[in-house]
């Protein structure tokens, strides 16, 4: 009774170490946490916790750091591929495991009814299974598994960088919105001006009934503009709500964004800017790291199909009424696949092929960092133009509008005159604003292309001069 008493106490205590007897984590002697990336966020502390962020409260005035502090830690994206390199972290867990002997133990109990007896039948064990040589088909396997972790590591960090361009994108569209909203007001007020001088040279018969409704349309057709430009805020404001995990119906009111001279600090060498992409590119690795998986799978696959040598021993105890007995075994299993159908093969072909594909999927996306450095390259080197040259054509807009109207209502110009001025100014205002949206959006669109998408480029004087 001894013997089943210990075999019952070991049983109990494996029992107890399952992963279903344990809170989850509990337990990592492989110290996987260690190889798991961190949880998405824009400023990691230095110890690595993190608190789950919070919304603001309500009246909270946003800059762009909490735009995409707010991205980061709360869209769902972020959260999957976090919880996808969590999962590959422990995969490695996994395969570290196949390195160490398994240990089962087994209770049975029965009764065998005869025509002259009732037999009561209990048999207990505990048995210890190691694999100990398998032509390096667990190695393999480990490899596998960690070039796997580092793919979603890396997958990690492209889609954070891609939430991160998104936010930005998200944020200056709203600010854009709500400047072409202002823009549509001042435009409305200055055609309510011109109104308004139509009607003065009317009534003293300096002006003509033709005059003043022209100026009554464009002040309708200025007041139409304002009542889009205000719906076009508020979805705008509604996207960004939803890319910083909101709802679409939060309320949200930003800071201002500050005046910028775009400085030409990022004007160097393309042939520079896309090899320094190329080791920098987090795609690009995970790419790289998905092509040595797949070797390593082809290395697992292969040895799959050779001998194996186990050790097995454990001590039984057998209890038949009349019978009882106590024994214990140890033993070398070697294991020789003679023959699977050729399934070992075609497996092997298998999985050389997919490594075929990994290659080309790596090769595609080395093409492609070029592609997104040299447009991103040109897109921002014409933004800043743009900038410069929106700035004049509003300056110069500004003095047309200004002299049309003061001739209008000094009596020597005519309503056409300041009507197409106004226009003409309108549509100033309104590529200024797409200019200053264009550089901000294209300046982070390089910094993603070339891998550099991080909080430094969020500080208001990097790459700018504050007015």
């Amino acid at each position: 009774m001894r013997s089943i008493a210990t075999l019952l106490t070991l049983v109990t205590l494996t029992g107890a170490l399952s992963p279903d007897a344990m809170a989850i984590g509990q337990i990592d002697p492989f110290d996987t946490r260690k190889i798991t990336p961190p949880r998405p966020q824009l400023f990691p502390t230095e110890d690595g916790t993190y608190t789950p962020c919070q919304a603001p409260p309500a009246g909270t005035i946003y800059s762009v750091l909490e735009v995409v502090d707010l991205a980061l830690c709360r869209n769902p994206k972020t959260q999957e591929v976090w919880a996808n390199a969590r999962a590959q972290a422990a995969q490695v867990g996994v395969a570290q495991s196949a390195f160490l002997p398994n240990l089962d133990g087994t209770l049975n109990a029965g009764r065998v009814h005869t025509r002259d007896e009732n037999t009561n039948l209990r048999s207990a064990s505990l048995t210890l299974s190691w694999l100990l040589y398998d032509f390096g088909a667990r190695t393999a396997n480990l490899e596998n598994a960690r070039q796997l972790l580092s793919a979603a590591a890396s997958t990690l960090d492209s889609t954070v960088q891609s939430i991160f361009l998104a936010a930005l994108q998200s944020y200056y569209n709203a600010q854009a919105a709500r400047a072409a909203v202002i823009a549509a007001k001042e435009s409305e007020k200055a055609s309510l001006e011109s109104l308004t001088a139509a009607e003065v040279r009317y009534r003293v018969g300096t002006g003509t009934p033709a005059d003043r409704l022209q100026a009554q349309t464009a002040w309708s057709q200025a007041t139409l503009n304002r009542i889009k430009a205000e719906g076009i805020v508020k979805i705008a404001m509604g996207t960004l709500a939803n890319v910083m995990g909101l709802d679409a119906s939060q309320p949200l009111k930003l800071a201002d964004i500050p005046e910028i001279t775009p400085s030409v600090a990022y004007e160097r060498d393309i042939d520079a800017l896309i090899a320094e992409a190329r080791q920098r590119r987090p795609d690009l690795k995970a790419a790289e790291a998905q092509l040595k998986a797949a070797q390593a799978g082809v290395d697992y696959t292969r040895t799959s199909g050779l001998p194996t040598l186990s050790l097995s021993a454990g001590p039984a105890w057998i209890d038949s009424g009349n019978i009882t007995g106590n024994e214990s075994a140890i033993g070398l299993t070697l294991t020789l696949p003679l023959f699977s159908g050729f399934s070992t093969n075609y497996q092997v072909r298998s999985a050389q092929a997919k490594t075929e594909v990994a290659g080309a999927q790596r090769d595609n996306v080395n093409l492609q960092i070029a592609l997104d450095v040299w447009s991103a390259y040109q897109s921002l080197t014409t933004a800043t133009q743009a900038i410069k040259t929106s700035t004049d054509l509003l300056v110069s807009a500004e003095q047309s509008e200004r002299v049309a109207l003061g001739r209008y209502k000094a009596g020597v110009g005519n309503i056409l005159d300041v009507l197409n001025a106004q226009s003409a100014l309108a549509g100033a205002r309104l590529q200024r604003i797409q200019a200053t949206l264009d550089w901000h959006v294209f300046r982070a669109s390089l910094a993603k292309a070339v891998g550099l998408l991080d909080a430094s480029l969020l500080n208001p004087a990097a790459g700018t001069t504050a007015q």
